[in-house]
Formats: structure tokens, sequence, C-alpha cells
């Protein structure tokens, strides 16, 4: 299996892991990027929290999962987004206004696209839960 896109993979893992209903997700390898992802997901109560297990090579993460995720996925390819444009992508990937959150990366760091919303910055689009 070849590993193009690690962030998809482990949303992806996340997702599958969810949709059968465990309760926890292992995803590898472990990367910065991925590890603020899940930050940003975990603070918005989609899952329970992680930790990250070193085994030397690559590493893997471990993820109580809470069954709160219906969807989530990386955004591909990664739009360039203005701190005033965000509704047309919340409408493109989100279900409803309010509903999931936007996961992008700014100059201030990975956060959510309401987070962006109220430190009024842009940045590029990663990924979307809801």
């Amino acid at each position: 299996m070849t590993m193009n896109d690690p962030l998809a993979n482990a949303l992806s893992s996340i997702l599958n892991d969810e949709k059968i209903g465990k309760h926890e997700s292992m995803t590898a390898p472990s990367s910065k990027i991925i590890r603020k992802v899940l930050e940003v997901i975990k603070d918005n109560g989609y899952i329970g929290d992680f930790e990250e297990i070193k085994n030397g090579r690559g590493d893997f993460i471990k993820i109580n999962l809470l069954g709160n995720i219906n969807k989530c996925g990386v955004i591909k390819p990664r739009y360039s987004v203005k701190n005033d444009q965000f509704e047309k992508f919340e409408k493109r990937y989100l279900l409803a206004r309010g509903m999931g959150i936007l996961i992008l990366s700014t100059p201030a760091g990975i956060m959510s696209h309401n987070d962006a919303k109220k430190k009024q910055i842009g940045g590029k689009l990663l990924a979307y839960c809801y």
C-alpha cells in the first residue's frame, strides 16, 4: 500500500472505524500536521483523547472515538481561502451552516474555520469534519 497522503489515510481510517462502531482507531504514520488536525477535531468534540505510540519507525496514533463523526476527509486541491470566502467552502463541504468544521492551515497555525473567522485570517483548506 502506498502512502501518498498520510492525512487522508488517517482521516479515512478514523471514518471507517467510526462507521463499524469501534471505540478506538489506530493510524500510522504520525506527523505534526496529523496531530494538529486531530487536536482541532478533538477541541470541537468529534473525537476523544489521542496518544502517540512510538515504535521508532513512523509511530502510531491511537484515537478514542466518541461516535460523533458522520463524515470527515481531506480537501484536495488545497484551496487558498481568504477570511471572507469561508461561506462558499462551507456550502461545498459541510452539511449546513454552523454544522461541522473546515480545518485550515493559517500563518497562525492549524485551526478550524470558526477560529480563523474570529481572528480574521485566511489560509489553505486541509480537511473537513461533521
